[in-house]
């Protein structure tokens, strides 16, 4: 049986591995491999993740089943927001489910947890960036009410990728 709750600090070690499998399931393909590294170390590491769980405008929700986090998605509020920074709104900033479980259902509950954190926090909308060149992940937001409505630059490692920005209003 699945559960999604907060993460809390105990929950750090697990989340980081996960987090950083998922990147690398999701990421390796279509990219450069030193890219990839360059991002991870970056943005992927134990102390980058104590910073954003302890930022009172980010929440962490994980998805655990059977005891082992197999997803997660980080949401963002004004400060902590990456684009937009819309007080009227909340950013999902990562949702990742381990490539196993993908299609089971567990991305749409964290999507669906997220929404409904956005709705008790009183948000106009929800929005998120998407890489381009991830159809499938483009595909699971249209196909729960998310729409294109921008695109924004992504530095990753020595490339600027293309983020398409992706909202669904309340």
């Amino acid at each position: 049986m699945i559960s999604i709750r907060k993460a809390i600090p105990s929950d750090l070690a697990d989340l980081l591995h996960m987090a950083r499998t998922a990147f690398l399931q999701a990421f390796t393909a279509g990219n450069k491999p030193e890219n990839v590294e360059a991002y991870l170390a970056e943005a992927f590491t134990l102390n980058q993740f104590e910073k954003e769980l302890a930022n009172p405008a980010s929440t962490f929700f994980v998805a655990e089943l059977e005891g082992e986090i197999i997803g997660y998605t980080k949401v963002n509020q004004v400060p902590a927001q990456t684009d937009i920074h819309d007080p009227e709104s909340l950013e999902i900033a990562r949702l990742y489910v381990l490539e196993e479980h993908l299609g089971s259902g567990f991305g749409k509950r964290l999507l669906d947890t997220a929404i409904d954190f956005a709705k008790q926090n009183q948000k106009k909308y929800l929005w998120l960036g998407v890489w381009e060149h991830n159809p499938r992940a483009i595909r699971f937001y249209e196909k729960n009410g998310l729409r294109i409505f921008g695109s924004h630059p992504f530095p990753f490692g020595d490339e600027i990728q293309t983020d398409y920005l992706m909202r669904i209003d309340f």
